[in-house]
């Protein structure tokens, strides 16, 4: 397994979509740095020799933003929405849907299990 930004790549997978394992790179730009390597987009990764792993790990590590530092980023971008109280921080703060989805029906993902309130009872006499 080759090791790219901390990250084990798998063997048996093209380059393109081994690379897609690395958080903060996907398909797009993926092509863009085994192309900017000079590295053959379909060469599945076990057949990249020294020089060409070095070169696409420089490329990374040079002009992408990519796992640990990525996902801080990330937080301190929510963190700073949270702070200022715009409405997307305060739908971040309550755990719903941030950008405009219904949430009558669905956005279980975002507000956990179902909270079932029973109804009251009629009083008898």
């Amino acid at each position: 397994m080759a090791r790219i930004a901390g990250v084990d790549i798998p063997d048996r997978k093209r380059g393109e979509i081994a690379l897609t394992y690395i958080f903060g790179i996907g398909r797009r730009s993926a092509q863009k740095i085994l192309t900017k390597a000079g590295v053959d987009i379909n060469k599945v990764v076990s057949e990249w020799n020294d020089d060409e792993s070095n070169a696409i790990r420089s490329i990374i590590s040079s002009e992408f933003r990519t796992e640990g530092v990525l996902k801080s980023e990330i937080q301190l971008s929510i963190k700073r929405l949270m702070d200022i109280g715009c409405y997307r921080g305060l739908r971040h703060r309550k755990g719903l849907p941030v950008r405009g989805q219904r949430t009558k029906n669905n956005s279980r993902t975002r507000k956990g299990k179902r909270k079932t309130v029973a109804n009251k009872k009629k009083v008898t006499k």
